[in-house]
């Protein structure tokens, strides 16, 4: 396990807004018996419910679910289809063999409809585990499972099940598939994650068309607030974990810009 992946997961846990909150209120009940503490517990359920239901973390999330645009399917067809994973629970699938998705799971709902609606294009799969500790099995494999319910043939699905980041995903996935001058690779992933991950396709010298989905950016508008705190501190770790980590792969030049453009 390489340092890079080991410290970026630690961080990832201390840096969280709701564990950050959680890990201060703590502190200040430890402290209770002093005007510090009593300060530090009030500040930390002040920001628990402003966090939690103001519209912050959609305040942050807008930017990065509209960077880029929907893919227009009147430029032509595609000559190959990537789909990151992130929309799996491989641990559950390892455990007991079910296919269990998560809210990203329209990475793989969306990836069979175009696999349906371009069945000459090259169907790959990007997924290895991303966790500290091996579940025995990998988002990969569960990936294969799940196309094949879906009625995709197994033979067409080709599938990257080493890397456990984007930078890897990047990396590993262009030398799996090669790809040639001229071909026109859809990149499937979450629209919140896609600046990131266009990013470091970019940077590996890979050109590929976003094609985002799972957008979780509410109809009424950025500015509606959440009924429920659990609800607005999910998302705000989600938009967090994002903007942490353009920033984190721009300086140590993983990528090459901070927020990618189309």
């Amino acid at each position: 396990m390489d340092a890079f992946f080991l410290i970026s997961k630690l961080i990832g846990f201390v840096v969280s807004p709701a564990n950050a909150l959680i890990l201060l209120l703590l502190l200040g009940v430890a402290t209770l018996r002093w005007r510090f503490g009593r300060r530090l517990a009030a500040l930390a359920t002040v920001l628990l419910v402003v966090c939690g239901l103001s519209p912050l973390a959609n305040v942050l999330l807008a930017p990065l679910e509209q960077r880029f645009p929907r893919w227009d399917a009147g430029r032509g067809l595609p000559d190959g289809i990537v789909v990151l994973g992130g929309a799996i629970d491989n641990a559950a699938f390892a455990r007991t063999g079910d296919l269990a998705l998560n809210e990203a799971a329209e990475r793989m709902t969306d990836a069979v409809a175009l696999a349906r609606a371009y069945p000459a294009a090259r169907l790959v799969f990007v997924g290895g585990s991303s966790g500290l500790v091996d579940s025995g099995a990998t988002e990969a494999d569960a990936a294969r499972a799940f196309f094949a319910r879906m009625g995709v043939a197994p033979e067409r699905i080709e599938v990257e099940d080493r890397s456990r980041n984007t930078v890897e995903n990047a990396a590993f996935t262009k030398a799996l598939v090669q790809p040639k001058l001229g071909e026109r690779w859809l990149l499937v992933t979450s629209a919140w994650h896609m600046p990131r991950a266009i990013g470091c396709f970019r940077a590996a010298g890979f050109a590929t068309e976003a094609y985002p989905v799972d957008f979780r950016l509410p109809g009424q508008g950025t500015l509606w607030p959440f009924f429920f705190v659990s609800d607005g501190l999910r998302r705000l770790d989600l938009a967090s974990r994002e903007w942490i980590g353009l920033a984190s792969y721009y300086a140590t030049g993983r990528i090459d810009t901070l927020f990618p453009a189309p």
